[in-house]
């Protein structure tokens, strides 16, 4: 027994050097000296290898095995470092398109279960009236728990038009809510874009894509040409917007701000992972053809007041976004603070098709401020009209197991900016959020940009006409 203990340990421990030589564990030895490889740490995996290869009621394969020590190993590490098969890796490139078949949440994990992030906009969860914080404990007869996120994500991905029945806990609620779905090809319009009314445009970006400075560039061009006379004020609204695309959150911020400024800097242990990004074609541009579409802008688009409104579902590009703008006080930033999200995923492409999404950087403000799990707090805060409820519903990456800590680059100084901006320096009062709203005239109709009542919408609105033509430089 023990000899043959002794042969599934070398094939083990053959197995993990074969890894780390897939992984360019030499690479990154040139980058930073390691130290001598765990010895007795490799050898209590190739026990735990053999003993599972000799002693486990079935048989199990060997790919099996080291692809679920490779799976845990990174989803030990944070809520977003993952390995991606196959099939999780196309999903993610797909994905990054604008459009895939499912159910339309962002989603991460939580004591075992999935918990809702957000739901995408006009998807069959949001229709489903799917929120944020909910927990979902199985997935038709299938309990979650045991399951890793990619494994649910898969499970609640599927062909259109087949149904899937979602068991969710929402806190607050005495019996789990069991809603069926039916799953879509889920279509993401990345930016959506409204005349108010003369003088006012509204421009929302639902997630962060490979095209989206592109298609907020023709929208802004779009209502320029609609408008008549001056543009008066600016809303461009990141509710619920999950992240996405860094380039895409660089090409946002540099459609309103001057060319070459600093929109987010990012500090990792590798040389790789420090970056500095700013308002520059290089740093947005994508393809073969490298045409600065931002070019073509309106000259006015960077001086145009502006409100930016975010909620506790804004994360990760929209906080970088949200973030930036409120550092160059070039807009208002009004709403909730958000969700919290500042590290960087690298997808390290593997040689079969696989890939594992890695964290390896904190990002910051051009202030130097940390937003993971931490946020940005708005200028002005406005009621999200969830005071008396379970605090559970306004879910944040600090709420997340093993999310990581707010961290400073060791050569921040204190003038990199206070952690939080004084909210409310405008002397504006919001007003109160109106009650007995029928919750459906709070969500856009079928083809509609905005919804009937929109409180946030409207205390963007009111706060821009109360300044006129004053610029967010000279408010305070």
């Amino acid at each position: 027994m023990r000899s043959k203990l002794q042969q599934f340990g070398l094939i083990a421990l053959g197995v993990c050097l074969g890894v780390m030589i897939s992984l360019n564990f030499s690479a990154v030895a040139q980058r930073e000296v390691l130290g001598p490889l765990p010895v007795e740490e490799l050898r209590a995996f190739t026990e735990v290898f053999g003993r599972i290869k000799s002693d486990y009621v079935e048989t199990v394969e060997d790919k099996k095995l080291i692809t679920e020590a490779i799976t845990g190993m990174l989803a030990g590490l944070d809520p977003h470092s993952a390995y991606l098969d196959q099939d999780a890796f196309r999903e993610l490139q797909v994905g990054t398109q604008g459009e895939f078949g499912g159910l339309g949440i962002e989603v991460g994990m939580e004591d075992g279960f999935v918990k809702v992030v957000s739901p995408i906009d006009d998807s069959p969860a949001s229709r489903a009236g799917v929120k944020p914080g909910d927990l979902i404990v199985k997935l038709d007869e299938t309990s979650v728990k045991g399951m890793t996120l990619n494994d649910a994500v898969k499970r609640m991905r599927g062909k259109p038009n087949t149904p899937i029945t979602l068991t969710i806990v929402r806190k607050g609620d005495p019996k789990p809510l069991v809603v069926t779905l039916t799953r879509a090809v889920i279509k993401i319009q990345s930016v959506k874009s409204k005349l108010l009314e003369p003088g006012y445009a509204y421009f929302r970006v639902t997630q962060f894509q490979e095209h989206t400075g592109e298609t907020l560039a023709a929208a802004i061009q779009t209502l320029y040409k609609q408008n008549q006379g001056e543009m008066r004020g600016i809303v461009l609204d990141l509710r619920n917007d999950p992240g996405g695309l860094l380039n895409g959150a660089v090409a946002v911020s540099a459609a309103f701000l001057p060319q070459n400024t600093l929109v987010v800097y990012t500090d990792g242990r590798t040389e790789d992972a420090k970056m500095r990004l700013t308002a520059s074609p290089e740093n947005y541009v994508r393809g073969r053809t490298k045409d600065d579409y931002l070019s073509k802008l309106p000259a006015e688009i960077k001086n145009v007041p502006m409100v930016v409104l975010v909620n506790s579902g804004s994360a990760s590009a929209s906080e970088i976004v949200a973030g930036a703008l409120q550092d160059h006080k070039r807009a208002v930033i009004m709403g909730t603070q958000t969700f919290g999200k500042g590290s960087v995923q690298t997808i390290l492409p593997l040689g079969n098709s696989t890939a594992i999404k890695l964290t390896t950087a904190r990002y910051y403000t051009p202030n130097g401020r940390s937003i993971q799990a931490k946020g940005i707090v708005p200028d002005i805060i406005l009621d999200d009209g969830n005071a008396g409820r379970d605090p559970a519903l306004k879910l944040r990456e600090s709420d997340l197991d093993k999310h990581l800590s707010n961290e400073r680059p060791k050569d921040e100084k204190a003038e990199a900016g206070p952690a939080a901006p004084v909210a409310n320096a405008f002397n504006f009062t919001p007003a109160p959020r109106p009650k007995d709203v029928d919750e459906k005239d709070t969500k856009p109709e079928p083809g509609e940009v905005v919804a009937k009542s929109d409180y946030e919408l409207s205390q963007a609105i009111s706060f821009l006409k109360s300044r006129g033509t004053t610029t967010r430089a000279s408010a305070r």
